[in-house]
């Protein structure tokens, strides 16, 4: 991959499903090391997005390339660490069991797993409960050991649906704090979100809105574009809503 090409590229994308069309023509590029957020109501075709880049779904037209492979390919899981809306755990294992059986999916073996292992419970403040049944488990730390299994691997890509609902604002600036020091060590991050707050942390922004793309700038460029004081508000602007 050239080391200037972006590491995500979106090109004139719809997805339907039946009669239905999600996703319209959506075209965008995300740059090595930048956190994008894509922000939009429930229902707009977010995760559909993210689905596609990770290459769980494929699109019904255009093209997604990702770290210069299209899409979708099974070896690119290797690249991605993945956090869905969902949370992808086996319930009857313990947290401890989840990790280990994700580490043998990337590769991660002997001391290396058991470092990385330690590492991603203590961002995540759920160390203390490694060896507890994930059934045990709170919606809000399920969504923390989701997040640990996405990391586990240091992927250069992230893809995170939504990934701080149902965690406590302390733990959630703690998670933006590591998000952004991934970022510093040449990770990408991509996440959805519906929360205005960290929509404004992201280094810039695709607004969606009943499958189509409004607008893809910085925080700061959306708000000069529309004359607006917040985000919250440019997102109105563009989703037709004037003041």
């Amino acid at each position: 991959m050239n080391k200037d090409a972006p590491v995500i590229k979106v090109s004139h994308v719809g997805r339907a499903f039946g009669s239905k069309l999600v996703l319209d023509d959506i075209s965008l590029q995300v740059e090595k090391a930048e956190t994008f957020g894509i922000l939009g109501p429930s229902g707009s075709g977010k995760t559909t997005l993210v689905k596609m880049l990770t290459g769980i779904d494929e699109t019904s037209s255009g093209e997604i390339h990702v770290l210069g492979v299209k899409m979708p390919k099974l070896a690119m899981l290797q690249q991605i660490g993945y956090m869905a809306q969902s949370d992808a755990l086996y319930t009857e294992l313990s947290a401890k069991e989840n990790l280990e059986f994700f580490a043998s999916l990337y590769g991660l073996k002997g001391e290396q797993r058991t470092r990385r292992i330690k590492a991603v419970m203590e961002l995540v403040n759920l160390e203390e409960h490694l060896r507890k049944g994930v059934a045990q488990y709170s919606g809000g730390m399920k969504r923390r050991l989701s997040l640990a299994i996405a990391l586990l691997h240091e992927p250069p890509l992230l893809i995170l649906d939504e990934p701080t609902v149902g965690i406590d604002p302390v733990l959630r600036l703690s998670i933006w704090n590591e998000l952004r020091a991934l970022n510093k060590k040449g990770t990408t991050i991509v996440l959805t979100t519906h929360v205005m707050d960290e929509a404004e942390k992201c280094d810039r922004l695709a607004m969606i809105r009943d499958g189509k793309l409004l607008a893809v700038d910085t925080p700061d460029g959306l708000l000069q574009a529309t004359g607006t004081a917040s985000i919250e508000e440019a997102f109105l602007y563009y989703g037709g809503v004037r003041s």
